[in-house]
């Protein structure tokens, strides 16, 4: 979700200046994603509040009621069940959306407009911070989403199992796949940029043999 751009920033910059900048879908996907794992990260950790018959229940959190009757890690079955996955998760899910906020944040303090270019850029050291942040952000959602669709399969989908198909589709197969594209993309591309940044590094300070 990040596209990678290494060029000059300005006519009169140095040739191989390393400079990055978000594409338009990575702050789409920021700006979608972040809200809602926020309003999931407090359903979890303020359980049983959050829950049916809690203080905070509604109107915020009335979705839940159906989210938990299909997946039970989210509903009263494992909160009764003291099972922690469902907190461990969302406790990740903190970390996680604050790496990726401070992203954005740089991104938005830190980006300069260069003349032949739509979108600001970062470039020096808050470039690099914000991108090693960004992805190892997306390791940890990627491998985190991997660990709870393989926690259902390994348990014989005990919290999923009961439900149809044509339930699980729409409520529950499509929206946690997309943790599972989009951090898979920005690994891909946030990890190309990294590696074309070192390699642009390491060929200005190359040793040459004799």
């Amino acid at each position: 979700m990040v596209t990678t751009r290494s060029s000059t920033k300005a006519s009169s910059a140095a040739p191989n200046l390393w400079v990055h900048a978000p594409s338009n879908l990575t702050l789409i996907w920021f700006a979608i994603s972040l809200p809602l794992v926020v309003w999931d990260s407090v359903y979890v950790l303020g359980r049983p509040h959050t829950m049916e018959g809690g203080s905070l229940f509604w109107p915020l959190y009335v979705p839940y009621k159906l989210y938990g009757e299909v997946d039970h890690v989210y509903g009263w079955k494992a909160f009764n069940a003291h099972n922690g996955f469902t907190a461990a998760q969302g406790a990740l899910n903190v970390l996680e959306t604050a790496m990726y906020a401070f992203y954005v944040w740089t991104y938005l303090r830190g980006g300069k407009t260069v003349a032949g270019r739509s979108t600001r850029v970062l470039d020096g050291r808050p470039a690099a911070l914000a991108v090693l942040t960004a992805f190892s952000a997306a390791v940890m959602t990627l491998s985190k989403t991997v660990l709870y669709w393989l926690n259902e399969y390994f348990s014989g989908f005990d919290n999923i199992g009961h439900n149809t198909i044509a339930d699980l589709i729409p409520l529950w197969i499509i929206p946690n796949g997309a943790w599972l594209i989009f951090p898979s993309y920005m690994i891909y591309v946030m990890g190309n940029e990294i590696v074309q940044g070192l390699t642009t590094a390491s060929e200005r300070g190359s040793i040459k043999s004799v």
